[in-house]
């Protein structure tokens, strides 16, 4: 009984131990931006001798952080809805349909998650460019291509715990396909849409490379992109780039928070069973 609880505690304490190296970025992330530049340099672990919201402000007015915090809101929520839309119709197509056909397409889909997005990017930016869609939905539509495969995984492994009796009872009923999914199936694949939702909201959220390829307008960055403008070739303004992430992660944060009694029950009816 002793070892075991030597072993309890000892799990205990090196999972406290992982959690502070896990945590320390975000702690230098936080403590430092309220200190000036000068500090910075000074001591950057600890806490700062006056604690100053300037940082925050002029980082709010240099990211234009209101029209930018639109445009990263405007491109994730339209690429989350657009992923989670047609993913889903097609898992629930592929799930129901049984054969060689389908079991092929949900293969190549599959495949695609290994495809990595650098081997794409310059024929894909090449070829967008010619059709000018190069915008922000233009983008949306980029998203739906690099975030079904994932999303379409797992919508097919939490449709494997649905009953196909629920369709037939439907069709008896006069139900169409459509009525189906969206009034009987769709519903009750809430936990897993939160999981899906939650996954491509933290990527494109935090997408840095694709907008930069793509979004070439002015008034249109998101913030990824507006925080690059911190760091010029000659000086790193880091005491205003650690504030405007501090602004940048908040709302993800929020969100994460909020909806993260879904997620574990998500992943687990999403695996395959």
């Amino acid at each position: 009984m002793k070892s075991k609880k030597r072993k309890l505690y000892l799990l205990e304490l090196l999972g406290i131990v992982l959690g502070l190296i896990w945590l320390s970025p975000f702690y230098l992330m936080v403590v430092n931006s309220f200190k000036t530049k000068r500090e910075i340099f000074t001591d950057t672990l600890k806490l700062p001798d006056v604690f100053t919201f300037d940082n925050y402000v002029q980082a709010f007015e240099e990211l234009d952080f209101i029209r930018t915090f639109f445009n990263s809101v405007l491109i994730t929520v339209l690429g989350v809805a657009v992923i989670i839309l047609f993913s889903s119709m097609a898992a629930y197509a592929l799930n129901r349909r049984k054969g060689k056909v389908s079991g092929l397409v949900f293969f190549l889909f599959i495949a695609a998650m290994l495809i990595p997005f650098q081997s794409v990017m310059i024929p894909l930016v090449s070829l967008f460019g010619k059709m000018e869609l190069l915008n922000r939905f233009g983008i949306v539509f980029m998203y739906l291509g690099f975030g079904s495969s994932l999303s379409i995984f797992l919508y097919h492994g939490s449709l494997q715990g649905i009953s196909k009796s629920l369709d037939e009872a439907a069709t008896i009923d006069g139900a169409n396909r459509w009525q189906i999914f969206w009034h009987i199936i769709f519903p009750m694949l809430k936990p897993i849409s939160v999981t899906v939702a939650i996954l491509n909201i933290i990527w494109i959220w935090n997408d840095y490379l694709l907008p930069s390829l793509v979004i070439n307008q002015e008034g249109m960055h998101t913030i990824p992109l507006k925080m690059f403008f911190f760091f010029g070739q000659y000086t790193k303004q880091w005491h205003l780039a650690l504030a405007g992430l501090t602004l940048a992660i908040i709302p993800v944060i929020l969100v994460y928070f909020f909806m993260q009694k879904h997620i574990i029950k998500g992943i687990a009816e999403g695996s395959v069973k």
